[in-house]
């Protein structure tokens, strides 16, 4: 099997999906995204060398350039670990086939490479390259320096998958790349070690003499080894079949059973939330969420901002409302036909997650009552929040979740995961934060600070007061877009 027919494969595999028309309008928009990256990266691909130039004068701008390099790297493995996937195709199909395991696994790092991450730094580089043409710099010294730039990029490409195979089982993953990557940070900058000195002087030695551009490449082909390896080890039919046996941990969840007949169903979603990797880390993100206030409320600059409070607030107050209820139903989504196909009403459904999002609301203002040592009217604003969210968001967030169309991995790793997260999940961000936001500055502006949280609490007690009218017609929505749904899940995205 050829490269093109590896590559028809996937063409028809990505237009023939559920997902592409709905994701037309999100497409559109990153392509958007990516356009301006790539002129702001070419603007600051041009103007780095006149800039410079006017600047610092007596330095050579290429030497400043390469002085910053370190950064540019710790900051490129960052978001990369963050963002970037190592990029999938459905291999079982082609594991019953006489294609050759090596073949699938070098179309797959191949594909890699081409990824859109890798080739956005060209558009400064190039432009920097041939401003330093331009100023007389000598042309093949010029070139090297530009192919060894670009190797660094791929070296990032590769080493990220490495990251990431290694810190896969972590629960939070991220935090070991965000210590190494500090702590070198914090190592250069106290010039304990000053590692953007041996970069800038190994890139310098490359573009005085030529040939040592073998290191580099030497190190991308070792990486690029490591993963191939690492890739062709586990592409096997019964790979994903062996697990690791775990002790199982129960938990008493009796104190469900007061909420009647939508226990059950909260039952699932806790042991769903404790079981798995990714809705685990609604989890961690609550006591991120309850400290968030700390960021702003002891700074002074804030102060004399309290119609900020209102959006602290909604942020404080609703944060597992937000990351969790954002995914509502694909967290069940490996199941969903087989929950859909059962005798249950969807009413109970949605039931047991709203009253799951509203007590975790209630538990969060509660928790964050402390806050009222920076003032009372902290802690008013947090109460008008709550009820905000109880009466409007809980009922807004579900209704988005009749939108979800994309499948939840729940074993993949937690933190920074964007599996799953589709059109839905960015727009619900308007409605969640921004409209409450605006209601209470417009009415802090216009009248004072008490008004703007009572009508914040006026309108959640509306929501409250037309609960079942609101629950009823998102259940009919999401009875009319049952279908949809199944068969959406039953795809792999």
């Amino acid at each position: 099997m050829t490269l093109k027919h590896f590559i028809n494969l996937e063409w028809k595999q990505y237009f023939r999906s559920s997902y592409w028309q709905k994701n037309i309008a999100l497409n559109i928009l990153l392509v958007f995204v990516g356009l301006y990256f790539m002129f702001s990266f070419l603007a600051l691909g041009v103007a780095l060398y006149p800039i410079l130039k006017e600047h610092y004068p007596a330095q050579d701008p290429l030497h400043i350039v390469n002085n910053y390099l370190f950064y540019w790297i710790i900051a490129d493995l960052l978001i990369r670990f963050f963002f970037q996937k190592l990029p999938t195709m459905s291999v079982k199909p082609l594991l019953i086939l006489p294609v050759k395991r090596s073949k699938v696994v070098n179309y797959v790092l191949g594909k890699s490479v081409l990824s859109f991450i890798n080739f956005l730094p060209l558009f400064a580089i190039v432009p920097f390259g041939i401003m330093l043409l331009a100023n007389n710099y000598d042309s093949v010294s010029v070139v090297f320096w530009m192919i060894t730039l670009f190797t660094i990029t791929l070296i990032g490409n590769f080493l990220n998958f490495i990251i990431e195979n290694l810190l896969a089982e972590s629960e939070l993953s991220f935090l070991p790349i965000v210590v190494v990557a500090g702590s070198l940070f914090a190592l250069n900058y106290f010039d304990i070690v000053s590692f953007s000195s041996f970069i800038s002087k190994g890139v310098t030695a490359i573009y005085n003499t030529p040939i040592f551009i073998i290191v580099p490449i030497l190190f991308l082909v070792v990486l690029y080894i490591i993963n191939y390896k690492s890739l062709k080890g586990k592409l096997y039919l019964d790979s994903g079949l062996k697990t690791n046996i775990k002790e199982v941990q129960t938990s008493n969840l009796e104190w469900t059973k007061r909420f009647g007949d939508v226990a059950p169903f909260m039952q699932l979603d806790l042991k769903l939330i404790w079981r798995n990797k990714r809705p685990k880390s609604t989890v961690f993100l609550v006591i991120f969420g309850l400290l968030y206030g700390l960021i702003f409320y002891p700074n002074p600059d804030y102060a004399d901002k309290p119609w900020f409070y209102g959006f602290i607030g909604i942020f404080v107050t609703g944060i597992f409302l937000i990351n969790f209820g954002q995914f509502v139903p694909a967290w069940d989504s490996g199941y969903y036909k087989m929950l859909m196909s059962q005798n249950i009403k969807y009413k109970q459904y949605l039931k047991s997650k709203f009253t799951l999002m509203s007590l975790s609301v209630v538990i969060l203002f509660v928790l964050s009552i402390p806050y009222v040592y920076f003032g009372w009217k902290i802690l008013l604003a947090h109460f008008a929040a709550a009820i905000y969210n109880i009466g409007i968001n809980t009922h807004v967030i579900l209704l988005g979740g009749s939108y979800n169309r994309k499948k939840i991995d729940l074993n993949q790793r937690a933190a920074f995961n964007y599996q799953g997260t589709g059109a839905v999940q960015w727009l619900i961000g308007l409605p969640l934060m921004i409209l409450p936001l605006a209601i209470f500055g417009v009415v802090y502006w216009l009248v004072n600070f008490e008004i703007a949280c009572l009508v914040l609490v006026i309108i959640g007690v509306l929501g409250i007061v037309f609960h079942q009218k609101l629950m009823k017609l998102i259940v009919d929505k999401y009875l009319a877009s049952k279908y949809k749904m199944i068969d959406a899940f039953s795809q792999d995205n």
